[in-house]
């Protein structure tokens, strides 16, 4: 890779990393409205979500849709409005749309691990005796979800579905 590909690539991952930040905000947001909007929606998930998303992993009372569809959703969401920023602005791709596609795929099955990890993480946390990690859990458990998306996503959009314009 020559210097300036090199320069190019950290640029582009600077931009990914402040597209990410965007997206991060956009799925606060939406988590907390939607959680407040679903609380009380306590109908059990389907056995194949029911299997992952278990009150052992999850928490006591979280192993419902109105726990796990407020975290999919607004992963969904924030992941969507990224994709296109970062196709737009980050990556300049003229990727065909049959990419998003593949892209939304990748992304379901990637929500739920990390709505599984979030619940793993804020769990192991919410265990701890110390206070402070009790109140920062469900931040915490987000940014290890958020970095461990970024991290994957960043390659496969650079090099797979958002190759840029020749």
């Amino acid at each position: 890779m020559s210097s300036s590909e090199g320069k190019k690539s950290l640029k582009q991952a600077l931009k990914f990393i402040l597209v990410s930040l965007l997206a991060s905000a956009i799925q606060l947001i939406l988590v907390n409205a939607l959680y407040f909007a679903m609380r009380g929606w306590t109908a059990p998930l389907p056995p194949f979500l029911a299997g992952i998303f278990t009150e052992q992993t999850m928490g006591a009372g979280h192993s419902n849709w109105g726990y796990v569809l407020p975290f999919f959703l607004s992963n969904l969401i924030a992941n969507i409005v990224a994709y296109i920023q970062n196709k737009k602005r980050t990556f300049k791709s003229d990727a065909p749309k049959r990419n998003f596609v593949i892209y939304l795929v990748i992304l379901f099955c990637l929500i739920l691990f990390s709505t599984w990890l979030q619940g793993v993480v804020a769990g192991a946390l919410l265990a701890t005796d110390s206070q402070l990690l009790q109140n920062l859990a469900p931040t915490i458990a987000m940014a290890c979800a958020g970095t461990l998306q970024m991290v994957i996503l960043f390659p496969l959009e650079k090099f797979v579905l958002l190759k840029e314009k020749k």
